[in-house]
């Protein structure tokens, strides 16, 4: 057995160990990111931030010169040259301008929610019973679209007709 006096102190061990002041807030922050809903959550909240941004600075309004370092160097669109436009159209639901300004980002936003939402639904649904398929991305679909992707950032900084269609 281990004398302990009056002061607190083991004399095998020295003083005892105070609790740390931060010990509640980190259960309390711990506690709150175990919770399955707290990840969904929050990239909602991010993506809501991140569209009213967008949509209160309007950045359709070509006013000033290109912040585009790429394009200022180049002189051409970059691979997502017209993206920031292209989701402020989506966010607005104008459909036929979102695409003309950057058409892949249009065509993968679909994908892109749907994967949100399996991944998020069985996380902030009480019971789990049910789920959305889900999408895969293999390989061969990533390298596809990559593919395309770069036949478009080609095909956009062509300067004839039809392609200065998508010249932003």
């Amino acid at each position: 057995m281990c004398a302990v006096d009056e002061a607190g102190l083991d004399a095998a061990r020295g003083p005892a160990p105070e609790p740390r002041r931060g010990d509640a807030v980190r259960r309390w922050i711990g506690a709150l990111f175990a919770r399955p809903w707290v990840a969904p959550v929050g990239i909602l909240v991010c993506v809501a931030g991140a569209a009213a941004g967008v949509v209160a600075t309007d950045p359709t309004d070509n006013t000033g010169p290109s912040t585009c370092l790429f394009k200022l160097t180049t002189g051409f669109d970059c691979p997502g040259c017209g993206g920031t436009r292209a989701f402020y159209y989506l966010a607005t639901l104008n459909l036929p301008e979102a695409a003309r300004h950057h058409l892949m980002a249009v065509f993968a936003a679909p994908f892109l929610v749907w994967m949100f939402v399996a991944w998020a639904l069985p996380r902030l649904v009480a019971r789990r019973t049910w789920r959305l398929p889900v999408f895969h991305l293999t390989p061969g679909a990533l390298t596809g679209f990559l593919i395309v992707w770069a036949a478009f950032t080609v095909a956009r900084n062509l300067p004839w007709p039809p392609f200065t269609f998508f010249y932003v």
